[in-house]
Order: structure tokens, then sequence, then C-alpha cells
């Protein structure tokens, strides 16, 4: 109560819903968010610690049909690991030296292209897993193509 005390005081908005309910908090602030800025860009942090099933909850935000529109537009970081997503058909990703390592996880059994990274993925070369990790950058864009459903791209680095 205290802190949400101090919170409500500070904030520009303030919204507080009810416990029961069918999203997560998170969904509900950022269906709010873009509610009010359709093309607010958002990165949140603090996402992925904690309770697992609220991080796979938070991993997975673009399952919600009413948040997929925006899932471009939303990122997770906690500091060595930064979270994006890739709709279905062709996204390109810019190189990024603050992070070495990429990886890519389709949410439906569909069959991945990846371009211009360390190790590609093409059709005559495919081969299925649940999560292709460990892959670079190699100071060019890198091209996904998803048929079907979306990717969620992993950025990582280790604890130094």
């Amino acid at each position: 109560e205290e802190e949400r005390q101090v919170i409500q005081k500070r904030a520009l908005s303030f919204v507080q819903a009810q416990p029961e309910k069918d999203e997560t908090d998170l969904e509900l602030a950022l269906l709010t968010i873009f509610e009010q800025n359709p093309r607010a860009q958002i990165t949140i942090f603090g996402a992925l610690g904690g309770r697992i099933d609220h991080m796979l909850a938070n991993v997975f935000l673009p399952s919600n049909p009413k948040l997929a529109p925006y899932m471009r537009q939303i990122a997770i970081e906690d500091g060595q690991n930064l979270i994006a997503y890739c709709p279905e058909g062709t996204s390109q990703l810019e190189p990024r030296s603050d992070y070495d390592y990429l990886a890519f996880m389709p949410v439906r059994d569909s069959q991945l292209t990846i371009l211009g990274a360390k190790y590609e993925l093409t059709e005559e070369n495919f081969f299925f897993k649940k999560v292709y990790a460990s892959n670079e950058y190699i100071d060019r864009e890198v091209s996904v193509t998803c048929p079907d459903g979306y990717v969620v791209v992993l950025h990582s680095k280790d604890r130094r």
C-alpha cells in the first residue's frame, strides 16, 4: 500500500486494475500505452527475473492478439539480454555491438530462413529446433524470414 501511494503520487498517469483479470499487469500497461500512443517504442526492464511463469508470459507478449500488431515496438532488456520480435514475413535486424550472441525462437513450427548471420539457415540446410541459439552478427544486417507466426529474437552476452 505504501509503495502504491508513492508511485501514485509521482506518476503522471496511474491506472489500477482488479487482481482478477484475463491479462497480466504488464499486458494491461502496454495496452493502455498503445491505446494512448500507437507509435510508442517500449523497452521493458525487470521483466525477466523472479517467477518463471511471469517471465515466460513476458517473453511471449505478442501471443496476446491485442499486442501482436505492436510487437516490433516492444523490447525487454535486463543488461545481459535483449528480447525483440519479428512478425510473420521478412524482417531486417541491424547489427548490435552491445550484445555478442543472437538467437531465434519461432513460436510455431515453421521453417525459418536466417541470412547474413554467422550461421545461416536456408532451405538447403534447414533443421527444426525450438531455439536456434549462439548465432552472431558479422557486421551486416541479418534477414529473418518466418512464414508463420512470429519469432522471438534474443540478443545476449556472457556475464562479466
